[in-house]
């Protein structure tokens, strides 16, 4: 079968693989769609970041060179002797969160997590084994296009419980990319009466009110934080850091009210630097998401499947896995216009 394989940094090769044999609590998943996340471009621009190169992963045993994509959806084709609650025909969505703990309802990630499609193989094939634990299944008649975003969700609607956003609050999102744009739609579903969100492209920002944001600022042409203050005089209950650079971290923490929350959501290319003062002066408290419990992304499916969350306007291109370096990644790399890519598989 064909795949889009990670060899290295900007070399990534859509090249025939073989489908490892089944492992007994594993399904054979036919990916219908899989999108292209932020985490994949860094892999392709600055990896590797999680792709593990020197040994196995401890959690997965995957090793470069392996099949991308953590972020599909498809049909059960196979299932191992020892899965009893999946069966051949259902509409899943994938939960690519490995763990120490494999049974818990709701784990720790953050003690010890490593991702299918990054540190195994994942998505970008027309099939992939995945353990029976990670599948979730989707109403039959859900379309497993839309389906694919659901991972992206899932870290928008951990982001919104990290910063223990609440009914009536109000919101600042600093970046509006596919992540931002969610978090947009996760606050929205929250409850959040007012969500003001800061990109530097108009474009993305008239995404972002696509998706819900009741105010934009572009903060290339303003000081974002001053405009956030005279929506908000006192500061926004909860920041959301969704751009991975310093002036947004402080811009962040800067709009946020005494005692308020930021939340970290993005991946930081490089170190940066701030005074500690900026929140020994206002009491606010930093927190930060990586990924999502497996009841956030159980809840997510809820909201996603019922329509509680609209996922559709994040979706900017479509695309077939022959295209997916210069169509997809490449793209996203030149084309801000673009949020959410989607590789068509089977196209179910």
């Amino acid at each position: 079968m064909k795949a889009a394989v990670w060899h290295g940094v900007k070399d990534i090769r859509v090249e025939d693989v073989e489908l490892k044999p089944l492992k007994d609590d594993e399904v054979v998943v036919k990916v219908a769609w899989a999108g292209i996340c932020g985490s994949d471009l860094h892999e392709y621009v600055e990896g590797p970041v999680f792709i593990p190169v020197e040994k196995q992963d401890e959690l997965t045993g995957g090793l470069a060179p392996l099949t991308m994509g953590h972020e599909f959806a498809g049909v059960v084709e196979k299932v191992g002797p020892a899965v009893t609650d999946v069966k051949v025909g259902d509409h899943v969505t994938v939960n690519p969160t490995i763990t120490h703990e494999r049974w818990a309802d709701d784990v720790d990630v953050y003690d010890g997590y490593s991702f299918i499609g990054l540190s195994c193989d994942g998505g970008f094939a027309s099939h992939v084994n995945v353990p029976a634990h990670n599948v979730y299944k989707l109403p039959s008649d859900f379309p497993l296009k839309l389906a694919a975003t659901i991972e992206p969700t899932a870290v928008a609607v951990q982001a919104v419980k990290e910063g223990d956003l609440r009914f009536g609050e109000t919101v600042a999102i600093f970046g509006a990319g596919p992540i931002g744009c969610l978090v947009v739609a996760a606050a929205k579903a929250a409850g959040a009466r007012k969500i003001i969100v800061c990109d530097l492209s108009e474009n993305r920002l008239k995404k972002a009110q696509e998706m819900g944001a009741t105010d934009v600022i572009n903060s290339g042409e303003v000081n974002a934080v001053e405009e956030i203050h005279k929506l908000v005089p006192n500061g926004v209950d909860v920041s959301f850091e969704v751009a991975g650079v310093q002036p947004t971290f402080i811009q962040a923490i800067e709009s946020t009210k005494a005692r308020g929350t930021m939340v970290i959501v993005s991946i930081f290319a490089r170190p940066i630097e701030f005074n500690p003062m900026l929140l020994t002066n206002t009491g606010v408290k930093v927190t930060s998401t990586i990924a999502y419990s497996r009841d956030a992304f159980q809840k997510t499916v809820d909201l996603v499947s019922q329509g509680k969350i609209k996922v559709e306007p994040i979706i900017t291109k479509q695309i077939g896995l022959d295209d997916i370096v210069t169509e997809g990644f490449d793209t996203l790399i030149s084309d801000k216009t673009q949020a959410k890519i989607l590789v068509e598989l089977s196209g179910e």
